[in-house]
Formats: C-alpha cells, sequence, structure tokens
C-alpha cells in the first residue's frame, strides 16, 4: 500500500490530499506515517516528530486512526484472498500473493495485479504498488522501485537488467553498515557483488551472508508464498511527552498498555506464551525483559501482572523513563486458552469480565469500561503527556 496510514486517514481529510501531511502524535513522538508531498522534505516513518517539523514546517500533523487502518486493511487483504488463498500478508499494508493457479482464472499476472489495483481504491479509496516477478525478493523490489500507485513486471528473463544496476543497499540483508563495508570494496551496485568471487564476500561477511547476498544478487529465492502466517507477537507502546521517573505513574500505563494488548488478542483469536516488556530511558539505552508462562493466555490482569512483576525487577530506576512497552509474544490460536483462578476470585474468571468491557468498548468505544486506575487518566486523554500510540 502506499503510504498507507497517511491515506487512509486522508480519507477523512479530502481537503489535504496533495499536501504535506504526517501521522503521528506531537511533542516528542515519532512519525507514523507520511505522505508522499512531506516525504519529499525528507520526512519518514520512526523519525523524531520535531525533526519532521522542522523539515517540514508547513506539513499537517494528524494523529493515527488505527481502528480504520486495521478495517481498511482487512478489506484489502480479502481482496487478495479472493484472487488466491496463497497470500503471505507481512504486515497490515503488505503481502506477498502467488497467482500461479489463478491465471487460467483471471489472465496473465500483469492483468491480475491491474485488476487488484482497481478493486482497492474502487472498494476503500487508497492505492497500492505491485512488483511482479517470478520470485519474492524480486517482486518486493519492484513494488517499491514503482511507489507510487504503479504496476512493474520483471519478466523471468529480464531480473538480472532489473536487478544489477540497483544500489547494493536495495539487497535484503544490507544495512548501513553492511552497506559501508561493501562501498570499501568499490561494490556500490547489485551487478558490482554479483560479479565478486563468493571467497571474497565470505572474508568479509561470513558464509551466511555471503551466500544469501550472492543469491539475491544472481536473481535466486527459493522461498514459496506461505498462507497465513500467524502473527507472531502483538503489542503496544508510548513514549511519554515528559520523562516519568513515578513507578506508580509507570505501572499505571503498563495496565493501559495490557489491556489494549489483550483485547487486541483476544479479538484475533490468539492467546500468547511470553510476555515482554520494553523500557527506553532519557538518553534512549533501551531495555527488555520477558518471561514465559506456564499456559498461553490472553487474559489482560495476567499480561499486566507479569509486566509489573518484570519492572520491579527493574526497580529503582537509573533514571527517568521516556518509553515504555508491552509485548504478548509466541501467539498461537487461544482455543479457550487456559486460565488458573485463584480460591477467592469470581467463578467467572477474568476472560469473561474482560469480554463484557471488549463488547462494552467496541459498542460503545474504549473507555466505556474499564479499570478504576485509569477512568481519571481516561477523561482527560486529550492532554494526556502521551507523544506517540502504536499498535
Amino acid at each position: 500500500m502506499d503510504a498507507f496510514y497517511a491515506s487512509v486517514t486522508l480519507r477523512e481529510h479530502p481537503d489535504l490530499v496533495g499536501t504535506p501531511v504526517i501521522i503521528g502524535g506531537q511533542g516528542r513522538g515519532v512519525v507514523l506515517s507520511a505522505t508522499y508531498d512531506a516525504r519529499t522534505f525528507g520526512v519518514h516513518s520512526a523519525m523524531p516528530m520535531a525533526r519532521a517539523r522542522r523539515l517540514c514546517p508547513n506539513a499537517t500533523v494528524l494523529p493515527p486512526s488505527f481502528d480504520a487502518y486495521a478495517e481498511v486493511s482487512r478489506g484489502v487483504m480479502a481482496i487478495f484472498r479472493s484472487v488466491t488463498p496463497l497470500v503471505e500478508p507481512l504486515s497490515l499494508d503488505e503481502a506477498f500473493l502467488d497467482v500461479a493457479g489463478a491465471r487460467r482464472r483471471l489472465g496473465a499476472p500483469a492483468a491480475i495485479a491491474a485488476m487488484i489495483r482497481t478493486q482497492v481504491v474502487e472498494a476503500h479509496g487508497v492505492t497500492c504498488s505491485v512488483g511482479v516477478a517470478s520470485t519474492k525478493f524480486v517482486a518486493k523490489v519492484a513494488s517499491t522501485r514503482c511507489k507510487p500507485d504503479g504496476l512493474l513486471v520483471v519478466p523471468p528473463d529480464g531480473v538480472l537488467d532489473f536487478l544489477h544496476p540497483l544500489p547494493v543497499g536495495a539487497l535484503w540483508g544490507v544495512g548501513e553498515r553492511t552497506e559501508r563495508e561493501l562501498h570499501r570494496l568499490g561494490l556500490r551496485t547489485v551487478g558490482d557483488l554479483a560479479g565478486t568471487p563468493i571467497a571474497t564476500l565470505v572474508s568479509l561477511l561470513g558464509a551466511a551472508s555471503a551466500g544469501h547476498l550472492s543469491a539475491l544478487a544472481h536473481g535466486r529465492d527459493a522461498r514459496l508464498v506461505q498462507p497465513g502466517v500467524a502473527e507472531r507477537s502483538v503489542g503496544a507502546e508510548q513514549t511519554f511527552a515528559v520523562d516519568i521517573a513515578d513507578v506508580t505513574a509507570i505501572r499505571r500505563e503498563l495496565l493501559r498498555l495490557a489491556e489494549r494488548v489483550g483485547r487486541r488478542a483476544r479479538k484475533a483469536g490468539m492467546a500468547g506464551r511470553t510476555v515482554a516488556i520494553k523500557i527506553r530511558y532519557e538518553d534512549f539505552t533501551t531495555i527488555t525483559r520477558s518471561r514465559t508462562l506456564p499456559d498461553r493466555t490472553d487474559v489482560t490482569r495476567t499480561i499486566y501482572e507479569t509486566t509489573v512483576d518484570l519492572l520491579d525487577g527493574l526497580v529503582p530506576l537509573r533514571s527517568p523513563l521516556r518509553l515504555v512497552g508491552v509485548r504478548l509474544e509466541s501467539l498461537a490460536a487461544s482455543g479457550g486458552a487456559s486460565e488458573q483462578l485463584a480460591l477467592d476470585e469470581p467463578a467467572t474468571g477474568w476472560r469473561d469480565l474482560e469480554r463484557v468491557a471488549d463488547a462494552a468498548s467496541h459498542r460503545f468505544g474504549s473507555a466505556a469500561l474499564r479499570p478504576a486506575s485509569l477512568v481519571e487518566v481516561a477523561a482527560t486523554d486529550a492532554d494526556a503527556p502521551v507523544a506517540r500510540r502504536r499498535r
């Protein structure tokens, strides 16, 4: 999808189409997405909002709409699955499709790609760019090279002509550090790397990385599309507008995040075995801690109590925090995930109570029913010291 979060948000702001728009929080938040008009100024996702505003002072900043993003994503994925059951989602806004089995019914791959693009924009008012190729890697690169709102077909006999002029940074697995090392050897294009003896690459990168990059540089990628790949984790994190050292306030934030994570897991019918927290100090030092539970869970109370235990293991904090996050990992279909009840707990259990809260939130909004410790925070959400919310 093309600037997915920004494009979905702009459906409610048609007057801003064609102008620089940044999606994200205020203050010390980060950029979630930006329109292509903003990207021409150097704005990109994960950039600190303060820097983005300096680069593009005339941009309009809009808050994210995660429910809308999830809804459009479900609709787009449904379009994909109407074409082929072989759909491998990579994120909310990206997927691989194996359309070999759909050719007799729908025509050539280029025609299928054009049809998908038309259906997506007509149904959801957003655009996508599609790369068509005989391997996943080349299709991915092609989709990137034809953005925004493009279609690029790389025929099997044209793969090397397409790949070799590209910079080595286009290869999966080439980060900034590896790119610098390759440049130091004079390897600036994919073609340069493809023409380098494998022994030279092994001495520089190690056997595994050398073999991987050499194969990609020659257009080889044996991976198949894996339909129905389940999300391995679900998480939420928040960056504070003001660094926080109050452990009570941090615990309250963990509860809010645990609520989001638990609700999202239950909605997806998933339960996780491992609970993790992430904290980031004022100097940007980041620490993660995790704990594997005896049984998988989707219960907010269990997630929250585990995060508190993990946080307590880091107390006293060496300095105030600028970010805290919660993640539920090792997901699998819940199937009524087991829940151990204490003798003094109601027979219904926390899961049943939380499902009532889920239903109330779905009907009346996320603040309809929530823990008492969050009521005061919920009442002043508009002024809450939170710069970013990310699912």
